[in-house]
C-alpha cells in the first residue's frame, strides 16, 4: 500500500449517520449523499448511536418541521456529535444557523448536496464549512450515487427542482430555488435501474409534477414522460403533486393507456372557496376544481383522489369554511390532508390581514378530519367483498402482513392487514403481490385474507 492510499485512508475515519426531518424530495437528497459518502468510502451506519457525524437534513416548511429541525441538531450537538446541517434549514437560515448555535459543524444548502464529501472532508481537518448557494440550482441525474434500501419495495423518483409558483403560503420557492427538470432520457434510465433492484412502486415527486418539462422542452411534458415510463418494467408507477392545471387531455390518457400508471391523483388543491384561492394567489385554480374532478371521475371511473388542504388562512371567514365542507361532503375524496396555516415570514401571506385565531383554525381541522373520516369510511367499505392486488411490505408482530392496494400511497394513506394460512414461510410474501379477499374496513384501513401470491 503506497502513501497516498494510506493519507486517503486516513482521511475516512468518520462513521456517518443520517437523520431526516421532512417529505419525500429531502428523502431523495438524503438518498444521494448516503450514496456519494459510501462511494468515497466513509462508513454510513444507519444507527446514530454508533456514528461520530451526524449530517441532519433539514424541513423548513412550517413552524413545527423547524422545531422538530432543531430539536435534532440539539440532540446530536448534546451527545457530542459532530453535526453537519443540510437541506431547507440550511438554506434558510445559513447566516443564522452557527451564530445561534455554534456547535453545528457545517451547512449544506438544498441545491448543494453533491458536495457533501468536500464537505465532510473539510470538517474532519476540523473547518467549520457553510456550502449554501444563493440560488439553488442543482438536481441530480441517474449517474448520481443513491442508497435505496434492500428491505424497501418502494421508491421516490424526482423529476424535477424547484418552483416558479409564488403561492402566498409557500416558501419553497425561495428555499428549493426556480423549477428545474431533468430529461425524460434520465428519468427513464434511473426508473430502469430501480426496476433491476427490485423496485416494485416509484413515486414520481416534484413541487408542482404536472409542470414537469415546461423549462427545458418550452411546455409541460408529464405526458410523453409517462408514455415512456409505461415501458419500464416497475408494475406500479404513482404521481404524487398533480395541480389542476397541467392535468390535460394528454396527461389523463396516459394514466388511461399505461397498465403500470395507478389511476391515484394527488390534486394539492388547498382551498374551495374563490376568494381564499385569490388571496392564496391561485385565482386560476376555483374554475378549475370541479371540472377537472368531474373529467377525470368520467374517463377513469376506477381513478383514487387526494387532496390537501389548508385551513385558518387569513380572511377565512365562516360561510367560506362551510363552502369547503360542503365542497368535501360533494366530491368525497378518497383521502385528505388537512393543515392549518402557518405564517412564514418572507411569505405574502404573513402580513395578510384578518388573521384567523388558533383556536379557530384547529376546531376547523377537527371538523374537516371529522367530515373525511366518515367519507373514507364509507370508501372503504365499497371494497369488502372484493379481491384485491396487495404489495406485501412487512410482517405485523402478530404475523400478519401489512401491505397496499394502488388506492393507498405509503406513509399518508391507510395500509391493508392480511391473515394468511402459511405462517412458517411468511417471508416468501415480503416484495411480492398478492390476491386476497377483503373482508372488513374501517375509516383508514382494509382487512382481509391471502389468497395467492401473484
Amino acid at each position: 500500500m503506497n502513501q497516498n492510499s494510506l493519507n486517503v485512508k486516513e482521511k475516512k475515519l468518520s462513521k456517518v449517520a443520517f437523520s431526516h426531518v421532512g417529505c419525500e424530495k429531502n428523502l431523495v437528497d438524503t438518498e444521494h449523499m448516503q450514496g456519494l459518502l459510501d462511494k468515497e468510502g466513509y462508513e454510513v451506519d444507519s444507527n446514530i448511536n454508533d456514528a461520530n457525524v451526524v449530517v441532519v437534513n433539514t424541513c423548513s416548511f412550517i413552524e413545527t418541521a423547524r422545531e422538530e429541525s432543531i430539536r435534532k441538531i440539539l440532540e446530536y450537538t448534546n451527545q457530542g456529535k459532530e453535526v453537519i446541517v443540510a437541506g431547507c434549514m440550511a438554506q434558510h437560515f445559513k447566516d443564522e444557523l452557527i451564530k445561534e448555535i455554534p456547535e453545528i459543524k457545517g451547512l449544506v444548502g438544498t441545491g448543494d448536496y453533491q458536495k457533501i464529501a468536500k464537505v465532510l472532508n473539510r470538517v474532519e481537518k476540523g473547518e467549520i464549512v457553510n456550502e449554501v448557494s444563493k440560488i439553488p440550482e442543482f438536481i441530480a441525474d441517474e449517474e448520481m450515487p443513491r442508497f435505496v434500501e434492500k428491505n424497501k419495495f418502494v421508491a421516490y423518483l424526482r423529476i424535477a427542482e424547484g418552483c416558479n409558483y409564488n403561492c402566498a403560503f409557500c416558501i419553497i420557492p425561495k428555499l428549493r430555488g426556480p423549477q428545474r427538470s431533468r430529461t425524460i432520457e434520465s428519468i427513464v434510465s434511473e426508473a430502469r435501474s430501480l426496476a433491476k433492484k427490485g423496485i416494485q412502486e416509484i413515486i414520481l415527486i416534484s413541487q408542482i409534477t404536472t409542470n414537469y418539462g415546461q423549462d427545458i422542452y418550452g411546455k409541460p411534458s408529464l405526458d410523453k414522460l409517462l408514455n415512456e415510463l409505461s415501458k419500464v418494467p416497475i408494475p406500479w408507477i404513482r404521481i404524487h403533486y398533480a395541480y389542476p392545471t397541467g392535468l390535460t387531455d394528454e396527461v389523463i390518457r396516459a394514466f388511461k393507456d399505461a397498465k403500470n400508471i395507478v389511476p391515484y391523483f394527488d390534486l394539492p388543491l388547498q382551498h374551495s372557496h374563490p376568494d381564499v384561492l385569490k388571496s392564496m394567489n391561485r385565482p386560476w385554480q376555483a374554475s378549475l376544481n370541479e371540472s377537472i374532478l368531474e373529467k377525470i371521475r368520467k374517463e377513469i371511473p376506477s381513478a383514487v383522489l387526494r387532496t390537501s388542504l389548508i385551513v385558518g388562512f387569513p380572511g377565512e371567514k365562516k360561510e367560506y369554511f362551510a363552502h369547503l365542507l360542503e365542497f368535501l361532503d360533494r366530491h368525497k375524496f378518497d383521502h385528505v390532508g388537512v393543515f392549518i396555516f402557518s405564517p412564514e415570514e418572507g411569505t405574502a401571506a404573513f402580513h395578510l390581514p384578518n388573521k384567523v385565531s388558533p383556536e379557530v383554525a384547529e376546531a376547523r381541522k377537527d371538523n374537516v378530519i371529522s367530515v373525511q373520516q366518515n367519507i373514507s369510511k364509507d370508501k372503504n367499505q365499497t371494497y369488502v367483498g372484493s379481491k384485491m392486488k396487495i404489495l406485501v411490505e412487512k410482517i405485523s408482530d402478530n404475523n400478519e402482513l401489512i401491505g397496499r392496494s394502488y388506492n393507498f400511497a405509503p406513509e399518508i394513506d391507510g395500509t391493508v392487514i392480511l391473515s394468511v394460512k402459511d405462517k412458517i414461510n411468511l417471508k416468501n410474501y415480503i416484495g411480492k403481490f398478492v390476491e386476497a379477499n377483503i373482508s372488513f374496513a374501517d375509516e383508514y384501513d382494509l382487512y382481509g385474507e391471502t389468497i395467492k401470491i401473484l
